[in-house]
C-alpha cells in the first residue's frame, strides 16, 4: 500500500547547493550593457518581522527588452554578458540586494509594451507554494499607467506594493520590500 507524502512548507534547506554570491550580480561585475541599478529591500511577515531565510529569485529582460531565452524571438539585440537571472538569500534582518540593470520594455499579450518591469519569485518557510510578483520603477510613471497588467490592478493600493521607490545613490538605487501577509501585503499573482 502506498501512503502519499505530506505536504511540508519550504524550509531553510535551501541554503545547501543554492548559495551562490555571483547570482546576485546580474551585471556580471559591470559588464551588462544599460543602466546599471541596485534593488534593495526587505522580507517582512504577516506581523512585520523580518524573514531571516527567504530566498529571492528574480528574471527581467536586457537593457533592449530582449529576454535570455530561446523563446524570445524579437529581434532586439541580446546581451552575452547578461542572463536576466538572479537569485538571493536574505540576511538575518530580512534584507536583500540584487545589482542588474534596467529592463528594457516587452511586449504583452497583443504585443501591447510592458512597463520595464522584473519579475520576482519568494520563496520562504511558512509557505506551501512560491509567490510570484512584479517589481516596477514608481519614476516610470506614463509607462506604468500604460502597461496591460499593472493597469488590470483595480486596487490602488496593490498596485502601489508594486512600485519600487528610487533611492539616493549611485549607480541608481530602489527599494523594493516584500510584506508576505497582512497590512500592506504585496500583490502576488497567481500563475
Amino acid at each position: 500500500m502506498l501512503i502519499p507524502t505530506a505536504s511540508q512548507t519550504v524550509g531553510p534547506f535551501f541554503a545547501v547547493g543554492l548559495t551562490r554570491p555571483e547570482l546576485a550580480d546580474l551585471t556580471h561585475a559591470g559588464k551588462a550593457k544599460g543602466e546599471a541599478i541596485v534593488i534593495e529591500g526587505q522580507v517582512r511577515d504577516g506581523e512585520g518581522a523580518p524573514v531571516p531565510d527567504a530566498m529571492l529569485e528574480i528574471w527581467q529582460a536586457n537593457a533592449a527588452g530582449k529576454y535570455a531565452h530561446p523563446e524570445d524571438r524579437q529581434e532586439k539585440p541580446a546581451d552575452a554578458n547578461f542572463v536576466g537571472f538572479g537569485r538571493v538569500f536574505t540576511d538575518r534582518q530580512g534584507r536583500y540586494r540584487f545589482v542588474t540593470i534596467r529592463p528594457g520594455a516587452v511586449p504583452g499579450c497583443g504585443n501591447a509594451l510592458q512597463a520595464p518591469h522584473i519579475a520576482m519569485t519568494v520563496f520562504a518557510r511558512g509557505l506551501l507554494k512560491h509567490l510570484v510578483t512584479r517589481i516596477y520603477f514608481a519614476d516610470l510613471a506614463a509607462a506604468n499607467e500604460a502597461d496591460p497588467v499593472l493597469s488590470a490592478i483595480d486596487d490602488p493600493a496593490a498596485r502601489q506594493t508594486l512600485l519600487a521607490k528610487p533611492v539616493n545613490s549611485t549607480p541608481s538605487a530602489y527599494r523594493f520590500d516584500v510584506v508576505l501577509q497582512g497590512e500592506g501585503e504585496t500583490a502576488f499573482f497567481d500563475v
